[in-house]
């Protein structure tokens, strides 16, 4: 059976969509930025050929089986969006679009349990620490299981840190100049916890009070971004409800992709009766390094040794944000580190949420490639302000036997053990 989805059935995103479709003057200027074409060479994988693919679907010329495959293999990266010369915000065309076709698609049953695995395990960190901690035991099963499990297992690593639980207020030392609501994250509060706590430590030795409210929730981003909006906007509602935005200067976030995420809800909550709510909420969200480059930081403490270190451009902190000065202006500022430039530094490293699990093979085709790029830098260390960034660097590094320290921003900031 075939399914389109009406024009006339958008709904409150539809002028969004239109001028995303309407303004694509197919000149190709993405494709060499579009991490897909690069990778598969398909013009229907590259972003104006999926404009033009889900164009005809809204429109009812085409079918959802003749163009969701091309549009589940995007990251959402949003590097055309940065070489567009048009202005095109594909973003506001992928996100509904996705979560309109979710609505009516049908997955074959492995599809459907890598979903609800991702979606019911990564939002929620007791649930993912459990569900890790039972991973570590099941890697003898590792070559009887599909692609998508494989690759969860391989995300994981040796062994979980243990859990650090952050206070519910953080007071500046000296004087107060700021006070910051932190989002503390789901994955990274598993996995690397030890970001949040260097968080904490930069802000309040510069002055700034740090409330960490303790029944926060997701962000949403990763449900967003793989059209389960409904579970998205749960997640938002929560958050809109415990952060209180009066009583704070900013809310932080120290993951790329949860900053993107909460900057879309004024486009997740369109037509919703919190539209208000979301936009004031997405004006008030900063990554860490934007905030702390506005606020200005005593010179953070030197590196022990003399240290080489490639700067990865995470894709929802460069493309999706517009940020790339902030995080270098302070990294150039620590002693003894030197910062390189990565080629090919603005291609997706195959993360992108829960991507690699979705889409194995072609994450590990970007993943191998964004890891090559690095090494040939010569650096001695990596550093980006994504989690999923760094897991899939570590990953990939690791598969060629190169394994390299892989640092969040903040870390070396704060003088984190190096």
């Amino acid at each position: 059976m075939r399914h389109s989805i009406p024009v006339d059935s958008l709904g409150p995103q539809a002028p969004s969509m239109a001028e995303a479709v309407a303004s694509c003057v197919h000149c190709g200027f993405c494709l060499p930025a579009c991490p897909t074409y690069l990778a598969l060479g398909e013009e229907m994988d590259s972003p104006r050929g999926r404009i033009l693919l889900m164009k005809g679907a809204l429109e009812g010329e085409l079918s959802q089986e003749e163009v969701l495959p091309h549009v589940d293999r995007c990251l959402g990266c949003l590097a055309c969006v940065t070489a567009c010369p048009s202005g095109v915000e594909y973003g506001d065309l992928l996100t509904p679009f996705r979560e309109m076709a979710e609505k009516q698609r049908s997955r074959t049953r492995m599809e459907e349990l890598t979903r609800t695995l991702t979606n019911q395990t990564l939002p929620y960190p007791g649930r993912f620490r459990a569900a890790a901690a039972l991973g570590r035991y099941t890697k003898i099963f590792k070559p009887f299981l599909p692609a998508a499990l494989r690759t969860m297992l391989d995300l994981l690593p040796e062994r979980l840190p243990p859990r650090d639980k952050l206070p519910r207020l953080a007071p500046a030392r000296g004087e107060r100049r700021a006070r910051v609501a932190l989002l503390s994250g789901c994955v990274q509060q598993v996995l690397t916890p030890g970001i949040n706590r260097a968080t904490v430590d930069v802000l309040t030795s510069n002055g700034v009070e740090v409330v960490i409210p303790p029944s926060q929730g997701c962000c949403g981003a990763l449900s967003m971004h793989t059209g389960a909006a409904e579970q998205a906007r749960g997640f938002a509602r929560r958050n809109f409800n415990v952060f209180k935005l009066d009583d704070v200067d900013a809310v932080v976030t120290n993951a790329a992709g949860c900053g993107s995420g909460m900057h879309e809800y004024p486009l997740l909550f369109a037509g919703e009766a919190e539209e208000q709510v979301a936009r004031d909420f997405a004006a008030k969200v900063q990554d860490i390094t934007v905030f702390l480059d506005a606020l200005g930081i005593d010179s953070p403490a030197p590196l022990p040794a003399p240290m080489t270190v490639a700067y990865h451009d995470a894709c929802h902190l460069a493309h999706a944000q517009g940020v790339t000065d902030a995080p270098r202006r302070l990294l150039s500022a620590v002693p003894n580190l030197t910062l390189v430039p990565i080629p090919e530094g603005e291609i997706c490293c195959g993360s992108a949420g829960s991507y690699n699990i979705e889409q194995p093979e072609i994450a590990a085709q970007l993943g191998q490639r964004k890891a090559e790029a690095i090494l040939s830098t010569g650096a001695q260390a990596v550093v980006t302000g994504n989690i999923g960034c760094m897991t899939q660097i570590e990953s990939h590094l690791r598969r060629l036997g190169k394994p390299l320290p892989i640092y969040h921003t903040i870390e070396l900031l704060a003088g984190s053990e190096v």
